[in-house]
């Protein structure tokens, strides 16, 4: 879809090429930001603890904790503008850079974001559909409301969860007591969700720049394992009415919570074609690498694009794609994939594309890359995913 919004409704900003971006956070995302804007002529320096963070390959690395104020101020210093690429940095010390640097994401999106039970009343208040959803306090507390939400729920961390941490199914009435004993003991904030027996799981990325326009990315399909992303199929398959409205509701969102930058929004899709939102991400997100080398622009380059308040890119899909997560169990079969001849590929005429985090070390479940598997139709890139050895556990 190509952007839209209302051009030149005020005079904004504008950090053009040459400048420095400093990022908040050195993961795969900062490094995959930082190289798409290199390319387009930034300078980047990023804040992260790690010392090989991967971000640091391509940008100069301030190393300090998220929390340290001389180290987000000596960051502000170096920087013509700042963004964040994961939500759980310091809310602190984004609210401190606030106050005397460039952040055009904002705290107030990551203090959202940063807490369901926030997030979900921001959604309902702008008339998103989600999930019923109650603050739990007690286990008196949470065993009613599983009781009125027909006996299944979600139990999560308001803070702190994501590829499936923080919360517990809760199938039948008996389960509340051991979901909330094991999740209370965290000391967070608890929110039940009722159990939405979804067909789909979907997702959007929205970027929206501050003159407000605004663009989406198309609808990807995405499948798990574990609760970790194990891949996304673009384009989505299911009805055109369901991909337009999974991006209307994206567009909605990144306007009424007045985003500056991307916003990944991730939705259910129930048996009667109805969309639920779920969860919300204010940065580039692990179902939108498809945009890598599918996409006329990446979801990187628009990030920058977006913060740096340039006019949006060009978000046409250029050819199907499916997006599949290598975690440190895949990484030995990889490698030995990448090595050899692979017939596969060439039986099917998939043109795998990988994409290596340059992380130190590879550990269960954890990301270290990625590859996007180019085709005429997702069925194809599917069946090479099937055929090769890398996921044969999944």
């Amino acid at each position: 879809m190509t952007p839209t919004g209302n051009q030149g409704d005020h005079t904004s900003v504008r950090i053009q090429p040459g400048a420095t971006i400093g990022v908040l956070g050195g993961g795969q995302l900062g490094r995959m930001l930082a190289l798409d804007g290199l390319r387009m002529g930034y300078r980047f320096v990023t804040l992260d603890p790690s010392p090989d963070a991967p971000c640091a390959e391509a940008a100069r690395h301030i190393q300090a904790d998220f929390g340290d104020i001389e180290a987000a101020g000596r960051l502000a210093s170096m920087s013509d503008v700042i963004t964040y690429e994961f939500e759980n940095v310091s809310l602190e010390v984004v609210e401190k850079l606030e106050q005397g640097a460039y952040l055009p994401q904002g705290g107030h999106l990551l203090h959202m974001t940063q807490h369901r039970l926030r997030e979900k009343d921001a959604l309902s208040k702008a008339g998103i559909p989600v999930a019923p959803y109650a603050k739990i306090e007690s286990l008196a507390e949470l065993e009613q409301q599983v009781a009125l939400f027909g006996g299944q729920g979600v139990l999560k961390t308001a803070t702190g969860g994501y590829d499936g941490k923080g919360q517990r199914m809760i199938r039948r009435q008996g389960d509340a007591e051991q979901a909330y004993k094991e999740l209370s003991i965290l000391g967070a904030e608890l929110v039940l969700e009722a159990f939405i027996p979804f067909q789909l799981e979907l997702s959007v990325i929205a970027a929206r720049n501050s003159d407000g326009d605004i663009a989406t990315f198309p609808v990807a399909e995405n499948r798990h394992a574990d609760h970790i992303l194990h891949l996304s199929i673009v384009p989505a398959r299911v009805p055109e009415a369901v991909q337009q409205e999974a991006e209307r509701l994206a567009r909605q969102i990144a306007e009424a919570l007045d985003v500056v930058g991307l916003i990944a929004v991730e939705m259910f899709m129930t048996a009667d074609n109805q969309l639920i939102v779920n969860e919300l991400a204010p940065r580039p997100h692990n179902s939108g690498h498809y945009t890598m080398d599918a996409c006329m622009t990446s979801q990187f380059e628009q990030h920058l694009r977006a913060i740096c308040n340039l006019p949006l890119g060009d978000t046409t899909l250029r050819t199907p794609v499916v997006m599949v997560n290598l975690l440190g169990e895949h990484r030995k079969d990889m490698l030995q994939w990448l090595v050899e001849d692979d017939a596969v590929a060439e039986k099917l005429h998939v043109t795998p594309k990988l994409h290596w985090y340059g992380k130190s070390e590879a550990l269960p479940k954890r990301k270290m890359g990625h590859i996007n598997l180019l085709a005429s139709d997702v069925e194809s890139a599917l069946q090479w995913v099937k055929q090769t050895n890398i996921w044969r556990n999944q």
